[in-house]
């Protein structure tokens, strides 16, 4: 097997590409651990690794999402530091939201710059992920009290490229029929009223008891109402993945590839998006809105004309964020040249 498949985090969308890639690109074999307790899969999993991958001389690139120190891994392991090392960044750790500075623990995201360093190749799955790593490093290391490093980000960015997370999309022969809107309940990122069934849409919730985005800075960010527990996943999301649950939608703001939306946009979905993170990439400007109030405005016009959304085709091409348009990128992603020097 030339190519090594490492998941410190094996589930969500952790899990759904490390299956992708198990089933579609030849020669690799994967090696993971269960998606529980992610505070200890980033402090010790390397060391797990160590022993649990067995040694080979036909490995050729080891590909590691971000939940692994990598940096830790090739030092206890010097046979895989001579591979092609990419590194996948489901979600980054500089940016995660907390509401205070204090209680953000440093070695989180020390972890994935270390990372970055070692890896040959680091992909993001999208610009904002990429750019709020690589924009937050210089102020992340003021953390340290003095002799601190600089210019990291200088070092990091030529090895950095975006790939999105590929989605293997369901058929859909129809739009639904079934309803949405915006007050009553939210079940699995869907808002429901109990009334005559209107077009389904999808919004995020407004209220700042959710998140917080912080618009003193400018930065987009959003702020959680308390620190992240042990349980929940490197996302936000419950341990076990990052699509449901009641923990799902803790912190609905920090998102940084909304590929549970694009399926729901698939499926027929009129997506209404916070003018933040990552969705101005993904979304039009006529999906998105500013404030509450301009979330309030757009629903209710929607609610008096359902018709509008019935009628109305998605301006988002789907199938650009598919496993069939990103096979190709991950292969070669995953490809070794001959030439390779770590």
């Amino acid at each position: 097997m030339s190519v090594l498949l490492v998941e410190a985090f094996y589930g969500g969308s952790h899990k759904q590409l490390i299956d992708l890639l198990r089933e579609n690109v030849d020669d690799c074999v994967s090696y993971t651990l269960p998606a529980k307790k992610w505070h200890w899969r980033a402090r010790t999993a390397a060391l797990y690794f160590m022993q649990a991958i067995p040694a080979s001389p036909s490995y050729r690139v080891l590909f590691a999402s971000s939940v692994l120190n990598l940096s830790e891994l090739v030092a206890l392991r010097p046979d895989l530091a001579t591979l092609k090392k990419v590194l996948y960044f489901h979600e980054n750790q500089l940016v995660y939201p907390v509401r205070k500075s204090q209680d953000r623990d440093f070695q989180y995201g020390y972890n994935q710059v270390l990372s970055c360093l070692v890896a040959d190749v680091v992909a993001f799955n999208s610009s904002f992920n990429m750019e709020s790593f690589l924009s937050s490093i210089s102020s992340f290391m003021k953390m340290i009290p003095d002799h601190r490093p600089k210019d990291l980000d200088k070092l990091i960015r030529p090895k950095c490229r975006v790939l999105h997370f590929p989605i293997q999309f369901p058929h859909v022969t129809s739009r639904p029929e079934v309803l949405l809107s915006p007050v009553e309940e939210e079940k699995e990122g869907l808002l429901s009223l109990s009334s005559p069934p209107a077009p389904k849409a999808l919004c995020l919730s407004p209220e700042p008891e959710a998140a917080i985005l912080d618009q003193r800075e400018g930065t987009g960010q959003a702020e959680a109402p308390s620190h992240p527990r042990e349980e929940r996943g490197p996302g936000g999301g419950k341990e076990e993945g990052d699509g449901g649950g009641e923990e799902s939608h803790v912190r609905p703001l920090h998102i940084v590839w909304p590929h549970r939306w694009l399926e729901a946009v698939h499926c027929g979905c009129y997506p209404l998006c916070p003018k933040a993170l990552v969705y101005p990439e993904i979304f039009p400007e006529e999906y998105l809105y500013s404030t509450p109030e301009q979330l309030y405005k757009k629903l209710q016009g929607l609610c008096r004309r359902p018709y509008v959304v019935r009628r109305h085709h998605v301006k988002v091409d789907t199938s650009s964020y598919s496993w069939a348009a990103l096979k190709e990128d991950f292969r070669s992603l995953l490809a070794y040249k001959e030439d390779h020097h770590p």
